[in-house]
Formats: C-alpha cells, structure tokens, sequence
C-alpha cells in the first residue's frame, strides 16, 4: 500500500491560474514538497479565518458542519487526500462515532476547511505527492505563517497545473479564461 504523508497548510492567496479562485498551497510536514490547489472564494475564506483565529458572528458553513458533528458525537480524526485527475483533488474525510469509523467523499477544499477547525492531520498519498507538488529549491523560503499575505503572489503554479487548467477551461468553453491561462503557461515557459 502506498505511504501516507503529512501535509499542513502553508499559504492561501489569489489564483494566478484562474480568475475568482485561489491557491490553498500546502506543505509537505518535515519536507519541502508542496501541493498547490486551486479553491473557491468561500472555502478559502473558510480556511483563512479558521486559521487567523477570527470569529465570524454568525456560523459559516464548515462551523455548522463541524458544530453537528460534535452534537452528534462525532470526532473527525483525518482527511486523506486519495486521488488526483486532471487538477482536481479527491479526498475521503473520516469521521469515529461511537466505535465506528466513518468515511465520506468531499471536495479537498471542505476536506481541508474542516480539518483546520478540528486540529486533526490531512494526510496524502506519496505517489499522488511526487506527481503533482511543486519542490522548494535553494534560495526558496517557506512562509512563515501560513496567512501571511492572502494577496501576495506566494503559490508556484507549476506548467502541469496550468496546462490541466487549460484543458479544461478549453473542455468547459470558457475561452476567456484558457486565453489567460495559455499565456500564464507561455510566461512559464
């Protein structure tokens, strides 16, 4: 069986790759890998102000969602990110009740909201790491809060991510957006 490896939210910011959407990176826990994934507006803005310690005055749908959970007695103890196609990432979250583990399929960006407001690990497949992460080189620098600056320009965006991105910008007709992004891939390059 594939090795399960650690990953921690490193940064959140505005996409460069796609308009309205932003790049959750996240890191490799005592390693140098990371793992850009692109996300919506609400799921970044869920994670980000989980991680800053903000309180919004009403709950936002991941704090329902996590409140229910503890109602029922629920504990979420994982998130495993389980596969990768054409830059979308699939991920299991796990859930004990009572003495019964539970596993659901939900979007990363969820997965990983929710993960922020238990404490609990998100794990992912080495083999699904080395393909899509991004490595830090020398001279790179980790961030040092993972909410530094959410309109820096902090996420890499590798070519493979890109050109999945145009495919299928292409494959949905959004042609606006495959243009930005053939020339983000062209700048790349």
């Amino acid at each position: 069986m594939d090795k399960k490896v650690e990953l921690q939210v490193l940064n959140i910011s505005n996409s460069q790759a796609q308009v309205g959407a932003y790049a959750m990176v996240l890191g490799e826990v005592d390693g140098e890998r990371q793992l850009p994934i692109i996300i919506g507006p609400a799921e970044a803005q869920a994670t980000a102000i989980c991680l800053k310690g903000i309180k919004a005055p009403r709950p936002l749908t991941h704090d329902l969602f996590y409140s229910c959970l503890n109602v029922l007695g629920a504990t979420l103890l994982r998130v495993l990110i389980y596969k990768a196609k054409e830059g979308v990432f699939y991920s299991y979250i796990y859930f004990k009740k009572d003495e019964e583990i539970i596993r659901i399929d939900a979007r990363t960006s969820d997965a990983v909201a929710l993960a922020v407001r238990a404490d609990c690990p998100i794990f992912i497949y080495e083999s699904i790491l080395e393909r899509e992460c991004i490595r830090l080189t020398d001279g790179d620098e980790r961030p040092d809060t993972p909410e530094e600056d959410e309109n820096s320009r902090t996420e890499p965006v590798s070519i493979i991510s890109l050109e999945e991105a145009l495919n299928k910008a292409i494959q949905e007709e959004n042609y606006e957006l495959a243009a930005r992004l053939r020339d983000e891939i062209n700048r790349h390059k």
